[in-house]
């Protein structure tokens, strides 16, 4: 898809609030590309000059070809202009590749700084976890992320705040899930965390497994509510009561169940913060 606006140097979602109109969308065949009226279309969309329109054309076939060639999910252009010399240039840039072609884009992926990441996606990246850090006090362990996104949404209807984005993915290992909560129980922002879990091909009690190894390894403190459903869910669920000692987690019927309970842990922390109260939530599966 290209899209451009001729009202550069902002975001695009601000244009699509105040200036819809602005937006030019263009679907893209891949097996044709950006054709020369395509590009000539959106360069005078964006409102270059008669002389320097098609130089714009031409800076946008090869931003395809890039997009392309890279395996890229995104190139953002903003702000693309025409100078006094008559030439389109691209003054800055925002490129987003897909991690699966790693393997064939070794030059790209080489000029990685992890210095300017997230320490804790970085973390995850080398765990195959599917993490991206937010603002709010309630984390989330998921598997799939189509169901990492409902957690997300169901917590915001309860008035909740997610703290991350996790997809574990659909066969995630024990090491992957104690490694994941260990993120979660050093992020100081957490007052509890959501487990949801459809055991298709991630089994329930490999995600238990993780949740007690977890707790062993770095002694999970955070109060954890666990909503398990599907492929051995009775042996998941075993795992977890018979290390009750080591571990205290509230069990939930279903996710809006197990949203709901997160959120009034996460609301009664915080009050009890305010207070100078200790809380503790100690109710087996």
């Amino acid at each position: 898809m290209l899209v451009g606006s001729p009202q550069g140097g902002t975001s695009i979602e601000d244009i699509a609030e105040s200036n819809p109109e602005l937006i030019f969308k263009m679907p893209v065949d891949m097996k044709v590309g950006v054709t020369d009226d395509m590009a000539n279309e959106m360069a005078g969309n964006l409102g270059f000059s008669e002389g320097v329109q098609k130089k714009a054309a031409i800076q946008i076939q090869n931003l395809y070809d890039l997009f392309i060639g890279a395996d890229a999910t995104q190139v953002e252009i903003n702000p693309m202009i025409e100078n006094e010399a008559g030439q389109a240039m691209c003054l800055d840039a925002k490129l987003n590749f897909d991690d699966n072609a790693k393997f064939r884009q070794s030059e790209v992926f080489d000029l990685r700084d992890v210095t300017q990441e997230d320490p804790r996606e970085v973390a995850a990246s080398e765990f195959d976890i599917n993490y991206i850090g937010l603002d709010g006090n309630i984390a989330c362990m998921v598997n799939g992320a189509g169901l990492a996104m409902a957690t997300m949404d169901i917590i915001k209807l309860y008035g909740g705040e997610p703290a991350n984005f996790l997809d574990l993915g659909g066969g995630a290992s024990t090491t992957q899930v104690t490694e994941a909560l260990k993120l979660i129980q050093a992020d100081p922002k957490v007052d509890a965390i959501l487990v949801n879990i459809f055991g298709g091909i991630m089994r329930c009690d490999v995600i238990a497994q993780g949740i007690v190894a977890a707790a062993k390894t770095v002694g999970l403190t955070k109060p954890i509510v666990v909503r398990l459903e599907g492929t051995n869910v009775e042996a998941g669920q075993k795992i977890i009561n018979d290390a009750h000692s080591e571990i205290h987690a509230i069990g939930a019927d279903d996710l809006d169940d197990a949203a709901k309970k997160a959120c009034d842990i996460a609301r009664i922390k915080k009050l009890a913060e305010q207070a100078n109260l200790q809380v503790s939530f100690e109710i087996p599966l």
